[in-house]
This record gives C-alpha cells, sequence and structure tokens, in this order.
C-alpha cells in the first residue's frame, strides 16, 4: 500500500464519520471530489505547498461555496496538517467507505463506442443481480477495444471485448 494512501486513511474515515452526521455524506462527496480536484492541478499543487498560504486561503480555494462549517474546518485541518495533497486519495477512499455504507457497487463500462441505454440497463440489472447490490455505471469509450465492453466493478473485471477475445485466442495459439 502506498504511503499517501496510509496517511490518507484515516482522514476518510474521519470525514466519513462527520458526514454521516444528518445525513450529509452526499453534500460531502461532491465538496471532497472538487477539493480533489482543484487540488491535483499542477498549477495549485504549488500554491498549496507554498509557506506563504494562510490556512485560511487554502479553506477558501478548496471548499465550495456553501460548504458547511464542519467541511470548512476538516479542510482547516488538513491544511494546518500540511495534508492537502492528499485530497484526492481522501476523496477517494470516502466514496469507497460511502458506497460500501449505502451497499452499493460502482462499475465502470468500457464499451467501444456508445452504449444504448436499454444494454446499459441489462448490463446494471445482470450486476445487481450477481452482487446483490445497487449498481453505479460509469461508462467510458474506447475505440480499440473493436467490439464488446469491459466492466470494471472492483474486484471484478468482465472482459467481454473484442480485443481481448482476440488477445486470449492468440495467447491460447502461441501455447
Amino acid at each position: 500500500m502506498s504511503q499517501s494512501l496510509t496517511l490518507a486513511r484515516p482522514y476518510a474515515r474521519a470525514a466519513f464519520a462527520a458526514s454521516r452526521n444528518d445525513g450529509r455524506a452526499a453534500s460531502w462527496s461532491q465538496a471532497l471530489a472538487f477539493a480533489a480536484q482543484v487540488a491535483a492541478d499542477p498549477r495549485v499543487q504549488s500554491l498549496l505547498s507554498h509557506p506563504r498560504l494562510s490556512n485560511d486561503d487554502a479553506v477558501a480555494l478548496l471548499a465550495t461555496d456553501g460548504a458547511d462549517d464542519e467541511l470548512r474546518r476538516f479542510i482547516g485541518l488538513l491544511a494546518e496538517n500540511h495534508r492537502l495533497a492528499l485530497l484526492p486519495e481522501i476523496a477517494g477512499l470516502f466514496e469507497q467507505l460511502r458506497a460500501e455504507a449505502e451497499r452499493i457497487v460502482k462499475a465502470r463500462v468500457t464499451a467501444a463506442s456508445e452504449l444504448p441505454a436499454a444494454e446499459l440497463e441489462s448490463i446494471r440489472a445482470g450486476l445487481k443481480r450477481r452482487f446483490g447490490r445497487e449498481v453505479e455505471i460509469e461508462t467510458a469509450v474506447d475505440p480499440s477495444l473493436i467490439g464488446g465492453a469491459v466492466i470494471d466493478a472492483g474486484d471484478v473485471v468482465i472482459d467481454g471485448s473484442l480485443k481481448g477475445k482476440l488477445e486470449r485466442l492468440q495467447g491460447a495459439l502461441a501455447h
């Protein structure tokens, strides 16, 4: 496990615990995703590590408009402990904790071309039966797959792409 994930984990757990008060996990999720995206920008990274940047200025830069006081204090704590660079890892771990608590499986479906809504719904229903949980699907297009799709649902990857089939056939013929 990378050191940044090790450092980010307790912050993500603390953020998730704080967000569950009054059912604010969804708003914290959005706010952390925004802060992580801003913090990951190379131009912002150099600014965040500048010694003259105050904690209040860092919070103002990273907190969304209308963010609650507890979220602002959380970002301030990260700034105070020089952990703002961990925001992308914290946001990712937060999402994992949220998905687990809400019994949601997040799946990424990458296809050679845009999939029709009915096909995506069929994939969602199949994954829901397989995992016994709600499924959120994110889609992507990769023309190099030639045809078919690759479904990545955490620990489970289903490669039904034509490119994958050709690679498996080539491997079988090589042996």
